[in-house]
């Protein structure tokens, strides 16, 4: 699997649009499809606006082109999300699921006396 620094910014803007989100799944779902595979998820869509929002993904690295041959299978890398959860997500959770744990432990307290 190819990783290297992508700014999180690129990670953030591909994740922030639905249509793209729902590529992703459906690259953890099965992974390595190709654009005609992903784009017949999206009846309204055309495939070139499939392109343009795979095209978002491979910018932040959350989507790895593999040529066949003639054929690009699409894979989905989890580096760049797993990135953005360590500097962001965790930073804030750990200091809210302690405050949850002493009001569960607050509470307890309370109910044993």
């Amino acid at each position: 699997m190819v990783t290297y620094y992508v700014p999180m910014d690129a990670v953030f803007r591909a994740l922030a649009d639905p249509t793209r989100r729902e590529l992703l799944d459906a690259l953890f779902v099965e992974d390595g499809q190709t654009v005609t595979q992903l784009a017949g998820r999206f009846e309204e869509m055309t495939r070139f606006g499939v392109m343009k929002h795979l095209a978002v993904l491979e910018e932040a690295g959350l989507v790895i082109p593999v040529r066949q041959g003639r054929t690009k299978r699409l894979y989905l890398n989890p580096v760049p999300i797993e990135q953005v959860a360590n500097r962001w997500i965790s930073k804030y959770a750990e200091r809210f699921t302690s405050a949850l744990v002493a009001l569960d432990q607050h509470i307890t307290a309370t109910e044993e006396a």
